[in-house]
């Protein structure tokens, strides 16, 4: 594409936006598409990963055999009830901390492979695509 087709392609797709960002139903949809992206991003980071590799680093170590790994875990968990109160909240705060730096670093890396898809975006581009359809002749050819 030449600079004025690819200029008067932007300068449409600008005012587009500007214009509908004053609908409240896109808004809305905006606003819902947000709160969606970020509370799958958290359950993901915190819900998904820390669970999954607690469970499966264990299971692994146990050569995939429960047997092995409650056998491996019950002394541990015994030795946890068994002990004084303040080595308990040591070992909470301990998985508590691990619980937390797993999820955030997930929840990183999360955001950075899957960015936020906003409505405005989508509706510019179903937009400009039809726009281009009907434009198409009537753009500056420079040859």
């Amino acid at each position: 594409m030449h600079a004025p087709e690819v200029a008067a392609y932007w300068d449409e797709r600008r005012r587009y936006l500007e214009r509908i960002r004053r609908v409240p139903e896109i808004r809305h949809r905006y606003w819902r598409a947000i709160g969606i992206y970020l509370l799958r991003r958290l359950l993901w980071s915190f819900g998904f990963f820390p669970v999954f590799l607690a469970f499966w680093i264990p299971f692994v170590l146990s050569s995939f055999n429960p047997v092995v790994m409650a056998s491996d875990l019950i002394p541990l968990l015994e030795g946890f009830v068994s002990a004084n109160p303040e080595v308990q909240a040591t070992t909470i705060s301990t998985l508590a901390i691990a619980w937390g730096s797993v999820g955030f670093f997930f929840l990183v890396f999360d955001f950075v492979l899957t960015p936020f898809k906003s409505p405005y975006q989508y509706e510019a581009d179903v937009y400009m695509r039809s726009w281009e359809q009907l434009n198409h002749d009537q753009l500056p050819v420079n040859r």
